[in-house]
């Protein structure tokens, strides 16, 4: 259930609302925007009285959410817009993610970040912690990568995201990085997602491989119900019968979360393709059916990359890709 106050209602009234809710033995989760506040309620709903909320003072209305996830249902609020530093997702420009899979050393990174900095990218990427599906693959620099990240980010000026895989990590990842990744692996590891709720870092949640649009919501849903609201979704391919290319890239993902999310949404071409020839016009299809960002594997020499090497586009070929998005973007009245 969502309550919805008036415009111009006061702190008070919103306060009496919620000590109703409460109660009930319900959790009531405000949400103030600059015109109005709204309460999601947490909880066995059917305790609660629609008509008696709704006669309280200051409520215009009561909508009974018949989705299992409540905040980060569209009901409540049209548009979220997640901020890290100066970059906005959920706004009218597109946010371009881009580095490599991994952080190799500190030379790499510095050279990767200056270039794609240079041909636009707001944020850079890199994973200091890697799940790989075998275990004697290289599973990254762990805490080193992180302080590699950080002088990094201090020398281009770019935010950074990196993975974190474990909740024992949530701290020290949070320390070095801008925004926490949750990867496709850990989508459902409960733990991990009640963990990064509890910090104020902006969260990239990355869709699990097998995942329906509704059980990615609910996992933004632990997020949001344990505090920390500034999520990113991110589609970044499903696993089907096909073999051709890694994942199977689900466009219709991007809009079809737009309708029953505000939270922003981006998309990955690469992890969604798997191969490089494919990621720069997956990247123009996501950003025309509404991405409000990309998430792309960069490095300046792709076939040296010690992971993911085939779904890495080149700094040359990334140039070229945000100069072709720069006029998709202005022909759907956005800005890149």
């Amino acid at each position: 259930m969502i309550i919805i106050m008036k415009k111009g209602t006061t702190a008070k009234q919103a306060d009496k609302v919620i000590e109703a809710v409460k109660a009930s033995k319900l959790k009531p989760v405000p949400i103030v925007g600059t015109e109005r506040t709204v309460i999601a309620i947490v909880g066995n709903e059917r305790v609660l009285h629609k008509d008696s909320l709704s006669a309280m003072d200051g409520v215009e209305k009561v909508i009974e959410v018949l989705k299992p996830y409540k905040l980060a249902s569209k009901e409540g609020k049209s548009q979220s817009k997640v901020r890290v530093g100066n970059v906005v997702f959920g706004g009218k420009e597109i946010i371009v993610i881009a580095g490599p899979c991994s952080v190799e050393s500190e030379e790499q990174m510095l050279e990767i970040g200056m270039r794609v900095k240079k041909y636009g990218a707001k944020i850079l990427r890199g994973g200091a912690f890697k799940p790989r599906t075998g275990p004697y693959d290289f599973q990254g620099l762990g805490e080193e990568g992180l302080k590699i990240l950080a002088k990094v980010r201090k020398a281009t000026g770019l935010p950074i995201v990196t993975e974190v895989m474990d909740p024992r990590y949530v701290g020290i990842v949070s320390k070095y990085s801008d925004i926490l990744q949750i990867g496709t692996r850990n989508m459902q590891n409960y733990p991990l997602l009640k963990e990064v709720g509890k910090t104020m870092k902006p969260v990239l949640l990355k869709r699990g491989m097998w995942a329906t649009y509704n059980e990615l919501l609910l996992a933004a849903e632990y997020i949001m119900s344990s505090g920390n609201r500034e999520v990113i979704l991110c589609e970044r391919g499903i696993r089907t019968f096909e073999n051709y290319t890694r994942n199977t890239i689900d466009i219709a993902a991007v809009p079809a979360l737009k309708e029953l999310t505000h939270l922003p949404v981006i998309a990955d071409p690469s992890h969604g393709t798997g191969r490089r020839s494919l990621v720069n016009p997956i990247a123009k299809a996501a950003v025309a059916a509404g991405a409000d960002g990309l998430l792309l594997e960069v490095h300046t020499h792709p076939e040296k990359s010690v992971s993911d090497a085939d779904q890495t586009i080149s700094t040359e070929d990334f140039g070229k890709l945000m100069h072709e998005l720069k006029d998709l973007s202005r022909a759907i009245g956005r800005t890149l």
